[in-house]
């Protein structure tokens, strides 16, 4: 996204009423997001082959995002030609650099 990208008109979506009068735009819409999610899970497919896939989470806040990755990783293995070997780990870190 470029730095002079007006985003959505916040009219176009469903918006929670706490949320009505602090919010301007939306600049990513979920469904885009989830598409995203799902190519990223491909491409992860498609490159690690058949090796061994470790997945590794940075705990707060990256869980939701790791979790609906690896949903998509577990599907397309599940229906996929082979079925690759996933070890899921958690770190958690002192602070952002």
């Amino acid at each position: 996204i470029t730095d002079e990208e007006s985003g959505y008109n916040k009219n176009l979506f469903c918006i929670p009423k706490h949320y009505e009068e602090d919010l301007e735009r939306v600049f990513i819409p979920h469904g885009l997001i989830l598409d995203r999610t799902e190519r990223l899970a491909r491409d992860i497919m498609q490159d690690m082959g058949s090796h061994h896939i470790v997945a590794l989470c940075v705990l707060k806040g990256g869980y939701k995002f790791f979790a609906d990755l690896l949903d998509h990783i577990k599907a397309l293995n599940q229906n996929g030609d082979k079925s690759v070997p996933i070890t899921v780990d958690f770190v958690r870190i002192k602070s952002h650099c």
